[in-house]
């Protein structure tokens, strides 16, 4: 009966507390017994757990007696909060009727916070506010309460206040849910319409479809058909989560489940696409979201060229739990065979470069990312570039443009200053601001993503003592005097460094970089020379001296013509092994243009 079912995410900022509250919710409804309990049951990844942060979206099946004597089925769909992952949250938004809007009554309102919160006003969700931490002693909830009554327009009275972590007044939310949260609408007897939100792989079963049913309903014998690949499946189980794997045999129109599709590849089973039945299939497939788009690019390669089949099937598998990661085979004169990856940000590259160490125990060296970039050709073509070994000739090229955001800092008005110096530093342009709040004010900028990805969240956090928050969205490419930066170690140009900057950027980006990679190379047994070379000229210049054998130290008595003899020969010796040496560059070395300090 639909009538009794509630579909419902929660939405915050990063460690406002959303998986605490899964937790206790679970706790409350009985879904989960006490010797079953964990912190963070929804977040399975180890990672997950010790970085406090959700990645992946998870789905979990509740029942729940409220006060008016009725049982309802309550589906709740776990988000995360980083901006990496903010594609994860929309496909959440699309299975759900509502969301609970968690805001820390400490931090109070932030940039994921708004970000969330008109992904799902637009999305057409009911909005539940509940304030959480209220029993730490820095807690501020009235303020907060205020803040979210002038955001929503609601009561400052009617928003929940709980402790997710001592599991006061969770019952309040769990009442709010039934009833706000209108039940779903959507007919079982139509023809078959479910929402695939989300996927894992799983060795025995293939990969498993988290869905959502629209309309109709799926049989655990029915023939069912993807709607944009048109791959048919039998499926080989069919269930919900509570919170584990379990199986049913049928699942109605508004019901949030699995399927268990016995398809061994990513690519058959696209998060986003609509299943229907292959008999009596729906006339169109129920409005998708895009495939999301990386934006930071990096190469990976192993750190032994033998492990390169390793490294090829990992990235696979990985690519099966994680829909949004790409990656397509490169190569590099430095490093060998390996792939270039496209990741959603660099909390996502991040993330995939630990789960590579961890769950497939691999060895790596991860390049400098770098962003993507539109390159207009003189014969009128225009190619697009992820890796800046890929730019064409000076020569050859008419304009080069770079991808440009639209970033909001939401911060407390005293750390006006520091904010506008830091955006300013890095091209920024400033655009608006506004106060969601008494003493916080959000600044809109215009800023270069290559500007952003590397230390930028950083600096901002240690500039303000971690008070500003930050979200962005993309706007559009724009031509920029930007161009190569190559690093020549003995001579040849190491496509693994190389970097695209802005023309004003080049002489001290390079001499940075040299300075850097003069203290990372080992010396050898001959001089070596490190050049930064920029707009068809070298900027920049240092010397790794040669490690140095005294052949004097036999040489006692006689004139000295017979020292300029023996120093000549060895003179002789260090040419010749110049010409042959090998000069092997460091892992670190491809991760200094990370640590660049800035002047």
């Amino acid at each position: 009966m639909t009538s009794n079912i509630r579909n419902f995410c929660i939405i915050a900022h990063i460690d406002h507390g959303k998986s605490t509250l899964a937790d206790r919710l679970l706790q409350v409804t009985g879904t989960i017994s006490e010797r079953e309990m964990t912190e963070q049951v929804l977040d399975s990844m180890d990672i997950e757990r010790e970085k406090g942060v959700t990645i992946k979206a998870s789905a979990v099946h509740m029942d729940y007696t409220a006060r008016d004597g009725k049982t309802y089925a309550l589906n709740l769909i776990d988000t995360p909060g980083h901006v990496d992952f903010g594609y994860e949250v929309s496909r959440a938004l699309n299975a759900c009727e509502s969301a609970v809007l968690v805001v820390d009554a400490t931090q109070g309102i932030e940039a994921q916070t708004l970000a969330n919160l008109y992904s799902a006003i637009d999305a057409n969700l009911e909005i539940i506010p509940v304030i959480n931490k209220v029993d730490l002693v820095s807690a501020v909830p009235d303020e907060v309460a205020e803040d979210i009554s002038s955001l929503l327009g609601v009561p400052a009275s009617s928003v929940i206040r709980v402790s997710a972590k001592a599991g006061t007044n969770v019952e309040a939310v769990l009442e709010a849910i039934v009833e706000k949260t209108p039940p779903p609408s959507g007919d079982e007897k139509a023809a078959l319409q479910a929402l695939v939100f989300d996927s894992h792989y799983d060795s025995y079963k293939g990969v498993i479809a988290y869905i959502r049913v629209v309309e109709g309903a799926i049989g655990a014998t029915d023939t069912l058909r993807m709607m944009s690949t048109h791959f048919d499946l039998k499926p080989v189980e069919i269930g919900i989560f509570s919170p584990g794997m379990k199986p049913v045999k049928r699942l109605i129109a508004g019901e949030v489940g699995y399927i268990a599709t016995g398809f061994k590849t990513v690519h058959e089973c696209r998060v986003g696409d609509t299943i229907t039945q292959s008999v009596n299939p729906s006339a169109a497939p129920l409005p998708g979201y895009l495939h999301p788009k990386p934006m930071v690019f990096a190469g990976i390669y192993p750190a032994e060229p033998d492990d390169y089949p390793e490294l090829r099937d990992s990235l696979e598998k990985l690519q099966l739990n994680d829909a949004s990661l790409t990656f397509s085979p490169e190569t590099s004169q430095a490093l060998g065979f390996g792939f270039r990856a496209g990741f959603l940000g660099l909390f996502h590259m991040e993330i995939i470069q630990e789960r590579l160490e961890r769950e497939y125990d691999l060895n790596m060296v991860f390049t400098a990312p770098t962003v993507e970039y539109e390159v207009q050709l003189r014969d009128g073509t225009t190619v697009v570039i992820d890796s800046p070994a890929a730019l064409p000739e000076e020569n050859q090229i008419v304009e080069v443009r770079e991808p440009w955001m639209e970033i909001q800092v939401i911060t407390p008005t005293d750390y006006y200053g520091p904010i506008m110096e830091l955006v300013t530093k890095r091209r920024g342009i400033y655009k608006s601001q506004e106060y969601p709040a008494p003493h916080r004010v959000q600044l809109n900028y215009e800023i270069p993503l290559s500007e952003i990805i590397v230390d930028f969240f950083d600096e901002l956090k240690s500039r303000t003592r971690g008070y500003a928050s930050l979200d962005y969205q993309f706007i559009e490419y724009r031509m920029d005097k930007l161009q190569k930066l190559d690093i020549l170690v003995n001579g040849d140009a190491v496509d693994a460094l190389a970097a695209i900057v802005h023309q004003k950027d080049a002489f001290h980006k390079g001499q940075r970089m040299i300075t850097k990679l003069k203290e990372i190379i080992p010396r050898q047994m001959f001089d070596v020379a490190i050049q930064a070379s920029s707009g068809g000229r070298i900027i920049s210049k240092a010397i790794v001296k040669a490690v140095r054998k005294d052949v004097l130290a036999k040489c006692y008595g006689g004139d000295i013509s017979r020292k300029k003899k023996l120093l000549e020969k060895q003179k002789k010796g260090k040419k010749r092994l110049k010409m042959v040496g090998n000069v092997e560059i460091p892992q670190e070395a491809f991760m200094a243009i990370l640590s660049l300090e800035d002047d």
